[in-house]
This record gives structure tokens, C-alpha cells and sequence, in this order.
């Protein structure tokens, strides 16, 4: 069955800008419903982590904005406004129930680098063990104010999530209720489509974009997320946030919304290569790229370009085709760039590659 989630152990719940407000502040109904639901799921013997939107929205709403603010200056004070009110207000709704909630502000920097991701796991899955529920947002204001760091959205953040700690489930609640076979909008006669198989190009061709007034993801990120999600075997529901019960409605298996089957697990460490973002470029020649198609190692007398300022473990894209962990920094390879084995082995005393195949993801054929 598509829809049998009871054997399902992690769970993760998104939950947007606009179904988490009420006029320029928080549904506090809706936040002490959602704590229940959420509970009531730990008490089942499952582990339930939350990514929430809403703290830019909530600090706009503290400052009488009418609108989403655009100055990046802006949005900076508007998230440090209201992510201590978001947070308060989950501490209260969970306070009720005795269960112990832990803020965890993320940038993508925080995920791209390998010790900080694994040093951030440890701590989940510690919070997680002691019956706590972690509850992640975008550290909006450090990460708006360079979009190296910025996830873009937090259906992106949420999918992240749910791949990098082995999510069995991720549930994502908004203002959509379902994918449909064309736009609603526009089609009257739109369908929602109860499960998808495969993200096929029609359906990103089809995926809106615009969001709601104080949030920023559409139908378009919630797909991309979808995609993120599956590498990790995780399965994705899509469902309107509003619906009464909704999350227990879903782990019962209600149809409810749009289901999008996950794939086979990829590896943790090629999913963590695949979503972090490159820190460097290298160019190397066909020679070399033909290698790594056939899982040959990268030397560095196929490099003829070294971009960007990285050091070495960093993560680097090929070509624009393959991401990879380099072994060298961006220095070193500027200085190893061209040489064959024997002169690279003269220069370091010893012989060594760039990176080996257990160290790649190529980016045209999907999964390794």
C-alpha cells in the first residue's frame, strides 16, 4: 500500500508561513493542535522532527509591515524579531505535554561543511534518543545576507532534513493541498493527483511559483524538495496544513493530499556530497572527465582550471557535471594542476589523486 506509514519510525513535519499565522501574529489554536498531533506520535514510538517557517513573517507582523520585506537589511531584523517569539510559542504548546523542544538555526554552510554536518547529526540524533523534538528554521539572519549560505526556502530545508537523518517520512503542510494535473488557478476542472511515482519533466514544466504574501515557497520548491527527499528514501506527503488532524490523519493513511513514493536509499555520504553546495569549480579535459564516468580516480594532470577558494575535504563541481570531496585545498591544486604522477609524487613524496570514485556524484545520471 502507498499510503501504509505504520512502520514508519522518523518522521519530519514542515509547516509553512501561512498555515502557522493568523492575521500579523501566530495561530496559537493552531500551534497547540499541531503539538498534540505531534506527540501523540512520539507516544506511538516514533521520532518527530519539525522545520517551521515564520519567523520574518511574525517580526514584520511585530512591526506593522504590510508586507513580505524584499531589503535584505530588513528581513535580517525582522527574523531576529520573530524567531524568539516562534520558538516561545512552541515551547509553550509542548511545555503542556513535558516534551523538551531544541532550536537548531541552519545555513547551508552549516550542512556543506562534513564536520559540522556529522558534529549536527550526533546532536539530532541525542535530542531525538532523550525524547526531545528538534525544531529547525533557516538562520535567516545570517543566511539572507549572502545567498552562498541560503537555502532559498525552508520545503528545501525540510527535505534536507529529512535525507541527512534518515527520515522514513516527510510531511509537508501549507497553503497547497495537492499536486494537481494542471493548474487550479486557472483549470477549474484541475485534479489532485493522490500519488506520483516520478517526478517527470511535465511536472516540473507544470509546478507554479509564486508563493503567499509572507512566504516564499510555491509549488515548484515543494517538487525540488520532493526530489531531495527521495535519494534519501524518504517518501513525501503534500497536504493542506489546515485540515483538522491532518499529521494524524496522515500517518493513518488517510488519502489526504499528494504522495510521492521515495527511491532506494542513496549512501549518506554521496547524499551529503550531492546537497552540499560546491565551495570550488575545477575544469578538467575530456580525458579526464571520460574517467570518472568510467569510477576512475581524478588525477591532477586532467585539471586545467582550478576556481574558487576551498581547502581540502571540501566539496567541488566537475565540469558542472560532477560533484566530488577534493583531497587537495584550492592552493594545491592551482600548484599540482597539469603535472603527471611522477611529478605530483616529487612534489608531495608521495603519489596521490584528487579524489576516488567512493568520493563522487554525477549529476546527469541521478544516482550512483
Amino acid at each position: 500500500m502507498t499510503r501504509d506509514f505504520s512502520k514508519v519510525k522518523r518522521v519530519v513535519v514542515k509547516i509553512g508561513t501561512a498555515t502557522l499565522s493568523k492575521g500579523a501574529g501566530i495561530d496559537h489554536e493552531y500551534v497547540d493542535a499541531m503539538a498534540s498531533q505531534l506527540v501523540a506520535l512520539q507516544k506511538e514510538g516514533r521520532q518527530v522532527l519539525l522545520v517551521t517557517s515564520g519567523a520574518i513573517g511574525l517580526g514584520a507582523g511585530e512591526l506593522g509591515l504590510k508586507e513580505r520585506p524584499t531589503d535584505v537589511r530588513m528581513r535580517q531584523a525582522c527574523a531576529a524579531i520573530g524567531q524568539p517569539t516562534l520558538m516561545n510559542e512552541y515551547k509553550r504548546a509542548f511545555g503542556v505535554f513535558g516534551v523538551p523542544v531544541g532550536q537548531v538555526l541552519l545555513t547551508n554552510d552549516v550542512l556543506s561543511d562534513r564536520q559540522s554536518y556529522l558534529n549536527l547529526r550526533s546532536t539530532v540524533e541525542t535530542l531525538l534518543n532523550l525524547g526531545g523534538i528538534p525544531i529547525f528554521n533557516e538562520n535567516d539572519t545570517i543566511s539572507i545576507a549572502e545567498i552562498s549560505r541560503a537555502f532559498g526556502d525552508n520545503d528545501r530545508l525540510s527535505a534536507l532534513v529529512a535525507s541527512k537523518v534518515d527520515a522514513d517520512l516527510l510531511i509537508i503542510l501549507s497553503d497547497i493541498d495537492a499536486l494537481y494535473d494542471k493548474d487550479p488557478r486557472k483549470y477549474p476542472d484541475a485534479k489532485p493527483i493522490s500519488v506520483v511515482e516520478k517526478i517527470t519533466p511535465e511536472i516540473m514544466e507544470g509546478a507554479g511559483s509564486a508563493g503567499s504574501a509572507f512566504s516564499t515557497g510555491g509549488m515548484r520548491t515543494k517538487i525540488r524538495a520532493v526530489l531531495i527527499a527521495e535519494k534519501g528514501g524518504c517518501t513525501t506527503v503534500l497536504a493542506h496544513g489546515r485540515e483538522p488532524e491532518v499529521v494524524t490523519r496522515v500517518l493513518a493513511g488517510e488519502v489526504l493530499g499528494t504522495v510521492f513514493l521515495a527511491k532506494p536509499r542513496m549512501k549518506n555520504r554521496l547524499r551529503w556530497i550531492l546537497n552540499s553546495l560546491p565551495q570550488g569549480e575545477l575544469t578538467v579535459d575530456e580525458g579526464a572527465l571520460e574517467a570518472l564516468y568510467h569510477r576512475k580516480s581524478l588525477l591532477p594532470r586532467g585539471v586545467t582550471e582550478v576556481g574558487g577558494e576551498f581547502d581540502k575535504g571540501a566539496v567541488v563541481l566537475v565540469n558542472g557535471k560532477v560533484k566530488l570531496v577534493s583531497k587537495f585545498s584550492s592552493d594545491e591544486l592551482r600548484h599540482l594542476a597539469g603535472k603527471n604522477s611522477l611529478e605530483v609524487a616529487q612534489i608531495l613524496g608521495r603519489k596521490d589523486v584528487i579524489a576516488r570514485p567512493e568520493d563522487m556524484v554525477f549529476l546527469d545520471l541521478g544516482m550512483n
